[in-house]
C-alpha cells in the first residue's frame, strides 16, 4: 500500500515558507535506539530511502567525512510533528559490522533528543520524514503516524 499524502497542516506550513519539491524520504517504525537518550539520533538507513532527496553536491559533501569521528554534517531546518521549527544536523554514518562489512545510513543528530522529547516520540511508533526545499536549501518535516485497523494511517 502506498504511503498517505503529507498532512494538510504540514503542506500549509511548507507553502507558507515558500517551500517546494516535497518528497517522502522514509517511513519507518522507531527503534529503541531512535528514542534512546544515550544514542541521540534518528537513523535513516540508505536501503529504506524511498527516493533521492539530496542534490549531487549535498551527497558529495556528506560523503566527504571519514570514520574517525570527523563526519561532514549539514544543518537543516526541521518541522517537527508539533509544527515547531528548529535546526538539526544531518550526517552520513558508515557502521562497521562484526563481519567486516559496513552499513551506510543518514542520521539526524545534535538536537534529536530534544525533538524526541518535545514530540513524545516512542519506540514502535511510525514516523515519516519528508524533504522539501526553500530556495535551494534542504529542509525536512517529521510526521508522526499511527496505524488504523483498516490499514490506513492517520496523523497522530
Amino acid at each position: 500500500m502506498p504511503p498517505p499524502d503529507l498532512p494538510i497542516k504540514f503542506r500549509k506550513r511548507i507553502r507558507a515558507l515558500r517551500g517546494f519539491d516535497i518528497a517522502l524520504v522514509i517511513q519507518k517504525c522507531l527503534f529503541k535506539t531512535d528514542v534512546s537518550s544515550g544514542h541521540n539520533r534518528l537513523s535513516i538507513p540508505l536501503n529504506q530511502i524511498r527516493q533521492t532527496f539530496l542534490t549531487p553536491q549535498e551527497t558529495e559533501f556528506l560523503n566527504s567525512g571519514n570514520n574517525e569521528k570527523k563526519c561532514s554534517e549539514m544543518e537543516v531546518m526541521l518541522i517537527e510533528p508539533s509544527l515547531r521549527r528548529d535546526t538539526i544536523s544531518l550526517r552520513k554514518w558508515e557502521m562497521k559490522k562484526a563481519s567486516g562489512s559496513a552499513t551506510s545510513m543518514y542520521v539526524l543528530v545534535g538536537k534529536w533528543n530534544l525533538v524526541a522529547w518535545r514530540n513524545a516520540l516512542r519506540e514502535d511508533e511510525t514516523l515519516q520524514l519528508w524533504s522539501f526545499r526553500i530556495n535551494s536549501k534542504l529542509c525536512l518535516a517529521l510526521v508522526k503516524r499511527r496505524a488504523k485497523s483498516n490499514g490506513y494511517f492517520i496523523e497522530f
